[in-house]
């Protein structure tokens, strides 16, 4: 025979014996090592796949923040505005009494266009009189007694309030009804 002995008991060369158990360790190793470093691509890919939406989401929020923004930016000025609009409202009605009508119809006409303006960026005026009273766009001043109005509707409107798209600028100032003492 050749230089290698024949093991009885296997039918294995002896010399290729510790060849192929070595082989199987390195196998097993590799198979280790394969699968770890799959795993490691699996958390990879999950941490990138978790990472793209959560930047998708960022862009949305962002998107719908700076529309929020824009559309409200103007909500400043128009509540600065809704104070000088007041005193132009209490300036008219006291022309009227002091008879200059010319003057009060000039005053209406400045009235009237700023309202427009306000209305061009989405600022309205809350419509209260006669409505069920909401304390999210009214503020109670008083209470009026009232037999022709239902318990909690508003009878009296002392200061006019605004809102900008949903938002409210400033609640309306009202009286609401109560029912009579009997």
């Amino acid at each position: 025979m050749s230089g290698t002995t024949q093991n009885s008991e296997n039918g294995q060369d002896e010399a290729t014996a510790p060849a192929d158990s070595t082989q199987t360790t390195e196998t097993a190793s590799m198979r280790e090592e394969l699968a770890q470093v799959q795993r490691q691509r699996d958390e990879y890919l999950d941490q990138l796949q978790r990472n793209r939406a959560e930047f998708a989401n960022y862009q949305k929020r962002s998107k719908t923040q700076a529309e929020s923004d824009r559309i409200y930016a103007v909500g400043s000025l128009a509540k600065d505005l809704l104070d000088a609009l007041d005193n132009l409202d209490r300036a008219t009605d006291a022309l009227r009494t002091s008879a200059a009508p010319g003057i009060a119809e000039g005053l209406d006409m400045v009235q009237r266009q700023l309202r427009e303006v306000l209305a061009k960026h989405g600022v309205e005026p809350i419509v209260a009189l006669g409505e069920p009273f909401d304390p999210s766009f009214h503020e109670a001043i008083l209470q009026q007694p009232s037999a022709e109005h239902p318990e909690g509707t508003v009878v009296a409107e002392m200061s006019k309030g605004y809102r900008i798209r949903d938002r409210v600028l400033r609640p309306s100032r009202v009286s609401v009804s109560v029912k009579p003492a009997s």
